[in-house]
């Protein structure tokens, strides 16, 4: 694994007041990811795409670092598998896997979240299942909830209520697609449980057949501030609805995998 180069130092007091406080210890949700120009975060389903310059992904690690727990969901593991861990100032971050039918369990021994944890750079994985996926026997600490019997889904409040009761008081949301445009709809009481958005967009287009990255109805940024990279951007803010013109989705706030 390729070492990070360094971290530009004008990204720190930009991203400051966008990153959980360790004297506020509020919940704290923090949506980020990396986009192409089309809106895509990959060329396709199931297809890893490097889409970061080194320094917006040294800017990842060191976001991850002002965090209790990094979550993605599991077709981001099964595309990817990816560490999730931090390797900026030796910081330990729990990677939480949303993954109701429990499908990490078939490839988890020959992944890089086990190779990390064996290793001593990883912490071991908590993974959010469905009540009736629970395997005894199977050697991965999980954390087992209720999804809607109509939609299949799970509540972001129910997880996030559960994550804060283990000790978690903050989470860095990383992907893919299914997560993020869940996140970025309201829940039924016309709120976000996003606290901060920080997206990369980098200067390349993916296409038509990339994975996309946008939400089912508008919606605005606000506290909006810009960062601009050797190659990259990144856009740094806070959801807001629209007054007046768009109204709470019932199903709104809930994540499938």
């Amino acid at each position: 694994m390729a070492p990070l180069v360094p971290l530009p130092q004008d990204l720190i007091p930009f991203l400051d007041r966008y990153l959980p406080r360790k004297d506020n210890d509020d919940f704290f949700v923090t949506l980020t990811y990396a986009q192409s120009l089309d809106s895509r975060i990959s060329k396709g389903k199931g297809i890893q795409t490097i889409i970061s310059h080194p320094e917006t992904k040294t800017m990842t690690h060191y976001i991850r670092s002002h965090h209790d727990a990094i979550l993605v969901g599991i077709n981001t593991v099964l595309a990817d598998d990816p560490g999730l861990n931090c390797r900026y100032c030796d910081h330990d971050i729990r990677p939480i896997i949303i993954d109701p039918s429990f499908k990490l369990r078939t490839i988890f021994q020959r992944s890089k979240l086990h190779e990390n944890c064996v290793n001593g750079v990883g912490l071991a994985p908590l993974v959010v299942i469905d009540r009736h996926s629970l395997v005894e026997g199977h050697g991965i600490d999980t954390l087992v909830l209720d999804v809607d019997p109509k939609t299949g889904k799970f509540s972001w409040l129910d997880i996030f209520k559960a994550l804060r009761e283990k000790g978690i008081r903050s989470v860095m949301v990383e992907g893919g697609a299914t997560v993020i445009n869940s996140l970025l709809r309201r829940g039924e009481d016309g709120l976000f449980v996003v606290n901060s958005l920080i997206v990369t967009v980098a200067p390349i287009y993916l296409g038509s057949g990339g994975v996309e990255v946008s939400p089912r109805e508008g919606l605005a940024v606000e506290d909006v501030s810009w960062w601009r990279g050797k190659r990259d951007v990144v856009c740094c803010g806070r959801l807001t609805s629209e007054a007046g013109r768009l109204a709470a989705d019932e199903q709104g706030g809930e994540v499938s995998c």
